[in-house]
């Protein structure tokens, strides 16, 4: 009997290719994401960082739907958009700020290492993919190896700081699966364009709510990772990142996130004076393999 074909092998091959491409643009720039927070929180409440990161990028893609005169979307992908919302425009950065003035910036990384499993699960719940069962023991396996880097670390750790963290996750990976799922009809940087101006109303009334009695106190690196957070970390790399998920398929392109977490430890190495042990090398050999194998089994 002739097994179907699954969605991700119907998938032209130029298409799979371009999908890894923009998923691993996209992960680069969310590397950045938790370094660039950690100095942003060092000079301003998680709240005000979270509706000011929020506001500037609603107002460019704002900016961006009229300027190509994009079609509204309708009112069936509305309830789409405000999970978007509440998993990557509000959750995650929230969660991750609030977490970070209780964890370190190389402790607060390695949990990203969960995202692939996160987003895998939402995407089987709410894309219908439906990944072979070897898929998830690589899954599990990568993201082993991540939460054992992490343990091996010896980091200062705080309940609280993880458990913020674990939530941050799975609010990211409900907002990455649900943006994948909606970038088919949509298109991809039109989904986190739409979620973040439907966001706009809410996000600049907190921002004014929330406004620093004293910007001018405010050091510079903290306000170098406001910009980052807000033009690259809300906007740009959902660009490549949703548009990566529609066409390589959220299970696949979506174990990309397991090199996340080492591309953040390099760069919080070099922005925060972070050490980077020959162990980190090792164990991101073993990720690379592991995402490897999942590609494979994704299909």
């Amino acid at each position: 009997m002739t097994q179907p074909a699954s969605p991700a092998l119907d998938r032209p091959f130029d298409n799979r290719v371009a999908g890894l491409v923009n998923g691993m643009i996209g992960v680069i720039i969310f590397s950045g994401s938790l370094p660039a927070t950690r100095l942003a929180v060092a000079g301003f409440d998680p709240f005000f960082l979270t509706f000011a990161r929020g506001t500037i990028a609603g107002i460019l893609s704002l900016a961006l739907l009229l300027a190509f005169k994009e079609k509204r979307p309708s009112a069936a992908d509305l309830v789409s958009l405000a999970v978007i919302s509440l998993g990557v425009v509000v959750g995650f950065p929230l969660l991750t700020a609030i977490a970070l003035q209780h964890v370190t910036s190389a402790h607060s990384i390695v949990f990203i290492g969960l995202l692939p499993l996160a987003t895998a699960i939402f995407g089987v719940m709410r894309g219908g993919e439906r990944p072979k069962p070897v898929f998830w023991v690589f899954s599990a396996l990568g993201s082993l190896l991540v939460a054992g880097f992490a343990v091996s670390q010896d980091l200062t750790a705080s309940p609280l700081g993880d458990g913020l963290m674990l939530a941050a996750v799975i609010a990211c990976g409900l907002g990455y699966a649900e943006g994948a799922r909606l970038s088919k009809r949509l298109g991809g940087w039109q989904v986190i364009c739409w979620a973040l101006t439907l966001s706009l109303p809410v996000m600049a009334v907190g921002m004014i709510f929330a406004w620093p009695q004293n910007l001018a106190e405010v050091p510079a690196p903290a306000w170098g990772g406001l910009v980052y957070v807000s033009l690259f970390s809300m906007l740009i790399g959902f660009i490549f990142w949703y548009r990566g998920l529609a066409q390589g398929g959220t299970a696949s392109v979506g174990q990309l996130q397991l090199l996340q977490p080492f591309f953040g430890l390099a760069l919080a190495a070099t922005l925060l004076g972070e050490t980077v042990t020959p162990l980190m090398l090792v164990a991101t050999l073993g990720v690379i393999g592991c995402v490897a194998a999942a590609r494979r089994f994704a299909r």
